[in-house]
């Protein structure tokens, strides 16, 4: 390479992986000199340590000399600025390099330099975890040159270790991004089927226990089943949750009445060896967040039980709340670096417990990951905790460390406080039916005929339709009578269940429209979502869910 007098070097390294080309060539060119000398000029260009410097800092990059043959190594650059090691100690051996590689990497990146250096090849790239000074890893991308004599003999590997560190993260970030989509969108398409398997069964079950006949043993029979149902209901309710996909019912409510309400489930739950110490804010408005009490309540439930587990011989649980406030100049507390500056109410659960190792840390928020050998779990608790915070426009963040114990910290965004609900007397009824007229809009046909059997033993006059094509032909056959309220699936072939309720309310005004789903929002285009004054019940349902909800339709 050669500069001609009074030219100057003003070419800065291009950003990201060129840079890591940048080096690469002029590492090679400087490696020349050992076979034919630079020539510089002497009255404009700096002497070749000083140019190699130049170039070592344009990149902010560290860089390590080490000779083959005797062990030496050396930091030309970066040792202090990157690495935070002592100026002073730039002189050591490939022993001080081997002991800050990660663990979990030196067995992978010790061969693959060993076969480097066998082999004939002049470059070496890895990618490892190197220990800085103060005891932290960071991710290092190091393009080496191999200078090796005339015989191929290996001599010097000249390195240039880069801080890939924040683009390791919002890769791993990316790729954890991508799994958890994947896994939702088949939680949530699983769990959408198995509500109406579970609607199915429960309708039947409720019928059964109905009929005169059916008493004793075989009543108690039919009632495990019902049981077993609701159960896994509870279950498809996780994986929607998960998914992001779950209908909640998201009300405004104090996080201090939640913790409060929890106290007595607390102490069943987590054993006489671990105390519970509360820490609850003192704010005289409150720290109100909108989302489903219910399940802001599991999710505190499954901490807890977390917790439990990683107290076997006894500890402390700490619940706190309080107020915090995220601009847009504060730095984000949050793994994604993602958030909406406001106001957020913080629930903290924290243990003494055994902690995490950087494995379980990893897949903490997968579906069905687990490190308990209790046969009984089925790893959906975190997962379903991430589903629902996210969905309720919060963050969860996961602290943890091994021997000292796990903390969780959910971010809710705080809203106004709601004002005071008014007096209603109490009318003491009970569910009842009617003899409005119902027209029944579900594709799944087991859904369809339990929901029809189940509105017509209440007394209503009944249309079932399995698409829209089929509704319109039933209505135009009706002769004009009236239809009172359109029970309809949110999600249905040829049209969707909004769009078809649209136009029918567009030629008849009067029409009520109570819609169904197994899962609702975002796995449907906006304009076929339910809106917040519109009349929904989730699957699975059972009668008595069924008959307060068309009542309440109909009465409105």
């Amino acid at each position: 390479m050669r500069l001609d007098e009074g030219e100057q070097i003003t070419k800065t390294p291009p950003h990201s992986h060129s840079r890591e080309r940048f080096v690469a060539t002029h590492l090679e060119q400087i490696s020349d000199e050992s076979k034919t000398a630079l020539t510089l000029s002497e009255s404009h260009s700096p002497p070749r340590d000083d140019y190699f410097a130049i170039v070592a800092r344009a990149t902010n990059d560290a860089v390590r000399d080490w000779n083959v043959k005797s062990g030496a190594l050396s930091w030309p650059q970066g040792f202090d600025s990157l690495l935070g090691y002592d100026g002073s100690l730039t002189e050591c051996d490939i022993g001080f390099w081997q002991k800050n590689v990660h663990p979990g990497d030196c067995a992978r990146i010790a061969p693959s330099i060993r076969d480097a250096l066998v082999g004939t090849s002049d470059h070496w790239s890895g990618e490892y975890r190197f220990r800085r000074a103060d005891g932290t890893y960071i991710n290092v991308l190091e393009r080496s040159l191999i200078l090796r004599a005339a015989d191929g003999t290996p001599e010097r590997l000249i390195g240039s270790l880069m801080d890939v560190t924040a683009r390791k993260q919002l890769q791993d970030q990316l790729c954890r991004s991508q799994k958890m989509e994947a896994f939702g969108q088949l939680a949530g398409g699983v769990a959408h089927d198995f509500n109406n398997f579970l609607t199915t069964i429960l309708g039947y079950g409720d019928l059964l226990l109905h009929e005169r006949q059916i008493k004793g043993t075989l009543a108690d029979h039919v009632t495990e089943i019902r049981a077993a149902a609701a159960r896994a209901s509870a279950l498809t309710q996780q994986l929607l949750a998960f998914s992001r996909r779950q209908p909640l019912e998201p009300v405004i409510v104090e996080v201090n009445s939640i913790i409060t309400n929890l106290e007595r489930s607390l102490l069943r739950l987590i054993g006489e060896n671990i105390s519970v110490v509360c820490h609850l804010h003192h704010e005289k408005e409150g720290a109100h967040i909108k989302a489903d009490p219910s399940q802001i309540t599991q999710i505190i439930l499954n901490l807890a039980v977390n917790a439990r587990d990683a107290m076997p011989t006894g500890g402390q649980l700490t619940l706190e709340t309080a107020i915090v406030d995220l601009t847009k100049e504060t730095e984000s507390p949050f793994q994604c670096g993602d958030f909406v500056p406001g106001e957020y109410v913080l629930i903290n659960i924290s243990d003494t417990g055994i902690g995490m190792n950087d494995e379980a840390k990893v897949h903490l928020f997968e579906p069905f990951f687990t490190t308990k050998a209790d046969r009984e779990r089925s790893g959906l608790g975190l997962a379903t905790s991430y589903g629902i915070v996210h969905q309720s426009g919060g963050h969860l963040r996961v602290e943890s460390e091994q021997g000292k114990g796990t903390t969780v910290q959910i971010y809710l965004p705080r809203v106004p406080a709601p004002p005071p609900p008014s007096y209603k007397r109490p009318t003491g009824k009970k569910p009842r039916g009617g003899t409005e007229t119902i027209l029944v809009l579900e594709d799944d046909i087991s859904v369809r005929h339990i929901s029809v059997r189940m509105l017509r033993d209440l007394g209503y006059e009944v249309i079932e339709a399995a698409n829209g094509s089929d509704a319109r032909r039933l209505l135009s056959e009706n002769g004009g009578r009236r239809v009172d309220l359109l029970l309809t699936d949110l999600v249905m072939p040829q049209v969707s269940g909004r769009r078809f309720a649209d136009s029918l309310r567009a030629a008849h005004p009067n029409i009520k429209v109570l819609f169904i789903s197994g899962y609702l929002e975002e796995s449907l285009q906006p304009g076929d979502r339910c809106e917040p004054e519109m009349f929904f019940l989730p699957k699975p349902f059972d009668s008595e869910q069924l008959a307060v909800k068309v009542r309440e339709a109909l009465d409105t």
